[in-house]
Parts: C-alpha cells; structure tokens; sequence
C-alpha cells in the first residue's frame, strides 16, 4: 500500500503543499488541502470481499491519520468493481507521515498479510489521483448521524482545455455557480483540481445525494434555472467552452465509512 513518495514530491514540487515536516503531528487548525483517491480495480470472485474486510479491519487507524476518510463502492463508474478510498491531508509531508504510521501499526501489517493471502492477487491494479482543494472549498466533515438511507456521491471532473480556462472555471464557481448550486439541490463537499492523475487541467468535485432520483431532480432545476443560463453563455462569450468535456461516475458509501 506504500506510495512513491519521490515521484509525488517531484510532481508537485512548488504547489505549496510541502509545508509540514514528516515527523511532525498533524495540527487540528490546518485546512485539509491535500486529497487522496485511491481506486481499487478487481474481478468477480473474492477480491472485493478481501478489499472490504481489509479496509474494514483498518477503518478506525486510517480515520485517525487522516483528516477526512471515506470508502466508496461503485454505482455507476468505467470500471463496476471498483473500490475508492478518499483520504485527506494538509501537505504531502502529512500525508507520507500518516502512510508512515500505518505501515509500522503491528494491526495494519497483519490485515495486509490477511488481504495478500492466497494464490490470487488482492486487487488487479490500483490508480491513485492527487487533488489540491480550491480556496472555495469547504472542509469535509462527517455526519453528526449517519443517514437512515445510504446516500450516493457523484463525483464530476470538468476537463478545460489550458489553465487559464480553468481559472476561468474557477471564477464561474466561486462566483454565481455555487449559489445556483444550493438553491437547485446541489450541494458539493469538495472541489479540487488534480495535481498528479488524469485530463488535466480540471476541475474535480464531489456531491452527495439523498437518492438517485434526488441527484436527477436537482441537476434538472440547475440546467432550467434563467441565472444559470445567462452566466453559462457569458462565460462562453468572454472564455469560449472553459469545460471541454466532463466525467462523472456515481458511488456509494460502504456502512463503516466516517463519510456517509
């Protein structure tokens, strides 16, 4: 489960997420800049039994190591089997510090020898993304009570050609979009642009819903709604089409999630 932390130094070097030393324990006041996900790609058979029992068994450490944690089973994604650990930090040396911990856990060793058991492997390939909040994200807090009904999470990458039309994507969002957002229904937990993964630049942010038919509803509201319509075809007078295209896959959070 080890990163290349090298690599992902190398890779972000400049961004301003190396600000905390490795040995240094995580500090309450810090925003969560940094995010992990983590995908977890598997065959029909036993492996994501495996995955689910090893990250079960490891739910409680990999909580307190990190600043935000979820587990996500696909709904709708490229890939069906496919399990996706989200693991916040607020620098890439915390977050090298929290894997550091875990590897040395006598518990977390024994759950992976536990995953690694048998002749087949755990998992066929694993696919990590690195994001950097925006300054307009929030922090991701857990329920006070966990949902009567488990809620799907959509997560949406908007691709834009270069940086400057990202930025421009970025002004759309924290401008009007957001608040055109909330009152559609539409109520994101993080946005984030990816520092090391796929199509960049982009823009990447999750949204929670009560149901499927709730997540349909709102996006209907948001795409009829005048306010939304006029900013999208100011923004495509002053910056032409800032979002070449999008991705969006839909999740579920699995019971012993902190985020639900």
């Amino acid at each position: 489960m080890a990163m290349n932390r090298r690599s992902f130094v190398q890779s972000i070097a400049g961004t301003g997420l190396l600000s905390q030393a490795a040995g240094a324990e995580p500090s309450s006041a810090e925003k969560t800049r940094l995010y992990c996900l983590d995908y977890f790609y598997y065959r029909q058979g036993d492996q994501g039994g495996r995955l689910q029992q090893f990250f079960s068994s490891q739910a409680p450490l990999w909580a307190k190591h990190s600043r935000a944690f979820g587990v996500f089973t696909a709904v709708m994604a490229p890939h069906a089997q496919t399990t996706l650990v989200l693991s916040g930090f607020s620098s890439l040396e915390e977050m090298a510090a929290a894997e550091s911990r875990m590897e040395a856990d006598s518990a977390f060793q024994k759950g992976h020898q536990e995953l690694e058991r048998g002749t087949e492997p755990a998992y066929d390939s694993r696919q990590r993304v690195l994001l950097r909040a925006t300054d307009f994200s929030q922090e991701i807090v857990p329920p006070a009570e966990k949902p009567q009904r488990p809620r799907v999470f959509e997560i949406r990458v908007y691709h834009s050609p270069t940086e400057r039309q990202l930025r421009l994507v970025h002004e759309r969002f924290a401008g009007p979009e957001i608040r055109i957002f909330h009152r559609s229904g539409i109520h994101p937990i993080l946005y984030a642009d990816t520092l090391a993964g796929p199509d960049m630049p982009n823009l990447t942010y999750i949204i929670p819903f009560n149901s499927l038919g709730d997540r349909e509803k709102a996006w209907d509201t948001f795409g009829a709604d005048a306010e939304w319509l006029k900013v999208r075809e100011e923004s495509i007078t002053r910056g032409g089409q800032i979002v070449d295209y999008q991705n969006l896959s839909i999740w579920r959070a699995v019971p012993f999630s902190p985020i639900q």
